[in-house]
């Protein structure tokens, strides 16, 4: 049975609170496209295929950051089944320091056959402490 749009958030959170990146990955479709918009240095703006995205969220595990909850402030479905639209905040520390902090966030996916086809990030990195 395929999963809702819904059912694969809910995996991304829980694989990406687990650190469990190899899951993670697995919930992209082949050519999945990731974007960041508001990239800031050192973060890619667009992998494009799941195994960029692998590649990447395997590095991106190496980063001293542990991320405690994504909570969902605001969910938006659309007129569209497979566009889902939240406006999010990731609770983490900087596993170093131990400093807690936030990073708000609106994030656009679109879902298709139980698979993310894309996915926007238009992430307050801003707001991420510096992580040398």
């Amino acid at each position: 049975m395929t999963q809702t749009p819904l059912d694969v958030l809910e995996l991304r959170r829980q694989y990406l609170i687990d650190r469990d990146f190899e899951s993670f990955a697995g919930l992209f479709a082949d050519d999945a496209v990731l974007e960041l918009p508001f990239a800031v240095e050192g973060l890619p703006e667009r992998l494009v295929g799941r195994e960029a995205i692998r590649d990447y969220s395997l590095l991106a595990a190496d980063h001293p950051i542990d991320i405690i909850d994504l909570r969902t402030v605001q969910l938006h479905q659309t007129a569209d089944p497979e566009v889902v639209i939240l406006e999010l905040v990731t609770e983490a520390r900087h596993t170093t320091t131990g400093v807690p902090f936030q990073a708000a966030c609106i994030q656009v996916f679109r879902i298709q056959d139980g698979k993310i086809k894309l996915f926007r990030d238009y992430i307050g990195a801003h707001t991420i402490p510096d992580l040398s």
